[in-house]
């Protein structure tokens, strides 16, 4: 059993916090709960009501160095929509987009925010595919039906969850 219930939340160092502020409230539309303009660092959340904050942003400065190293930030939206609209969005604000694909477990975007950080925004499935898994899709011109059809016939081929292969502590 793990002592560890959930991700809290996940903070990133900006070089220009305010064009990541507006990037992460206007485009992904979370809300800030908290903020101090004289440190530069906001807290965000896209459940206040839930969770104060799932993402944490603050000023470079010379004792504190840009976020370096971070494989990606990830978020959860309710349903297909929320994923076209932000897909639309993405689009219209010229964000890089890396990818749109099933991971058959769910519908992903992944994105570059404006200093270059992976992000990606999820629709969970409810599918069980084996994960490491992933096929390209078009949010553009395939149906939410064709979606969810795709991504399930996976569970077939792709089988299920594989859980742990290695022993922990294998790591020098």
């Amino acid at each position: 059993m793990s002592l560890i219930s959930n991700l809290g939340h996940v903070g990133i160092i900006c070089d220009d916090f305010l064009t990541m502020r507006d990037f992460y409230t206007r485009v992904l539309g979370l809300t800030v709960t908290d903020e101090d303009p004289e440190r530069g660092s906001c807290f965000l959340s896209a459940d206040p009501d839930n969770e104060h904050h799932e993402l944490n942003l603050g000023q470079a400065n010379e004792n504190r160095p840009r976020t370096q190293n971070v494989g990606q930030v990830s978020f959860i939206v309710p349903d297909m929509a929320a994923l076209r609209e932000l897909n639309r969005r993405f689009q219209a604000e010229g964000t890089p987009i890396i990818r749109t694909v099933t991971h058959g477990i769910s519908h992903s975007i992944y994105f570059h925010d404006p200093e270059g950080n992976v992000g990606e925004v999820y629709y969970k499935t409810g599918y069980v595919v084996k994960q490491g898994f992933g096929r390209p899709i078009d949010l553009d011109t395939q149906s939410d039906d064709e979606l969810l059809a795709f991504s399930q016939s996976f569970e077939a081929t792709e089988g299920p969850f594989q859980g742990a292969k290695l022993p922990v502590g294998l790591a020098d």
